[in-house]
């Protein structure tokens, strides 16, 4: 699939089935993250496959945007790994490197007819102590996929609603 074509096409879906992801596929999308750019190839990405029933009825009692996935990826940074800043005190590059890593696991999973959804409502601390993650894995975000159910909704309303893009590009 061309790759504007695929952009274009993919959306959030927010109803799954619960047919289950062949494994070949999630290998796959576990593939994507791994080709990923990161901030100085360091790849602080560590991601949970949550795909058991009791990983499942965690992450749910956790997070009201699951939408009945049967595989959820949680996508977190591993702070001994992130690329730091030299110059600006404080400054990492793991949500960063993570969103990048997510964004490759998401297409990937559309061009392999997987639906997904990129969640961030719910509290990191919580999903931290609920899956007893060490200190220095930090939660960044949620990618529940899955095939598309029946009663799926094609896309939200503002899916196809862009900003022109003269709106958000200045030439200097």
């Amino acid at each position: 699939m061309d790759f504007m074509e695929l952009a274009s096409q993919r959306y959030s879906v927010r109803s799954f089935s619960d047919k289950p992801i062949e494994q070949e596929k999630i290998d796959l999308i576990l593939k994507a993250a791994q080709l990923a750019p990161t901030a100085v190839n360091y790849q602080p990405q560590m991601i949970y496959v949550l795909k058991s029933d009791a990983a499942l009825a965690k992450i749910n009692g956790l997070c009201r945007c699951i939408y009945g996935a049967p595989l959820v990826f949680l996508i977190c940074s591993d702070e001994r790994r992130t690329w730091k800043s030299q110059t600006e005190p404080g400054y990492s590059c793991g949500e960063m490197d993570c969103s990048i890593v997510c964004t490759h696991m998401m297409l990937e999973a559309w061009e392999l007819g997987i639906g997904s959804v990129w969640v961030r409502l719910f509290e990191v601390n919580a999903v931290a102590k609920a899956f007893d993650l060490p200190h220095y894995i930090k939660p960044i975000c949620l990618l529940p996929v899955g095939y598309a159910s029946d009663d799926n909704v094609p896309y939200a309303p503002w899916h196809n609603v862009f900003r022109k893009i003269e709106d958000f590009t200045m030439e200097l």
